[in-house]
């Protein structure tokens, strides 16, 4: 399973490196998450400035990616040119979108009537792009995740663990990074979180 993890210039390093960590976790089962950018070195928006590994373009022939969010988000979303560069397909994709990277789904027309998560900055502007947002930290339809909060990103790794690797091989990576005497506890947890069934449920309107 190859990963293309979105990072732009302001990119959070909560949206990106967290879920380059537990998806790399997954090595021994033949994944690989890489950092794909639209240039050589881009900086995040605490001044840390890494070299990608993939060319934005990777995103293409990824098997899923990971849009993360940033402090240009929205100057991102109004870049057709950059944009443009992305051909992304979720019938033969997984494709999540965490925080503000939310809003770059909403602008590929990705996420369709689908309701999403986002941050409280980003909120506004994707409600503006058309799409219903939820007060929750994930939610997903078919091969479509999105998570809001910075520490969310740890349930749109873990879903598409589970979506890509089954409930064994998530819960084995989750517990190699869980806080010690809590590991039985946050497994359990984030993988209710993600688990489709309990999504579903955890979102439905009152009474229906």
């Amino acid at each position: 399973m190859r990963v293309a993890i979105l990072a732009f210039d302001g990119f959070n390093e909560f949206d990106c490196f967290l879920p380059l960590g537990l998806l790399n976790r997954l090595a021994d089962l033949g994944w690989k998450a890489e950092l794909a950018s639209p240039s050589s070195h881009v900086t995040s928006m605490n001044g840390v400035t890494v070299q990608a590994q993939r060319a934005l373009e990777f995103a293409n022939e990824a098997d899923a990616v990971i849009f993360g969010g940033g402090l240009y988000a929205r100057a991102i979303a109004e870049n057709s040119a950059l944009l443009d560069r992305l051909q992304l397909d979720p019938l033969r994709q997984l494709i999540g979108g965490q925080g503000s990277g939310t809003l770059l789904l909403a602008r590929l027309g990705l996420l369709g009537d689908t309701p999403a998560c986002t941050d409280s900055a980003t909120k506004p502007w994707v409600v503006e792009a058309g799409v219903r947002v939820i007060e929750a930290p994930f939610h997903c339809r078919g091969p479509v995740a999105t998570a809001g909060g910075g520490m969310a990103a740890q349930y749109l790794a873990a879903w598409m663990m589970l979506r890509g690797a089954g409930r064994q091989a998530a819960a084995r990576a989750l517990a190699q990074t869980a806080p010690v005497g809590e590991t039985a506890q946050y497994v359990d947890r984030v993988l209710a979180v993600v688990s489709p069934r309990d999504a579903a449920d955890r979102n439905r309107p009152a009474g229906s």
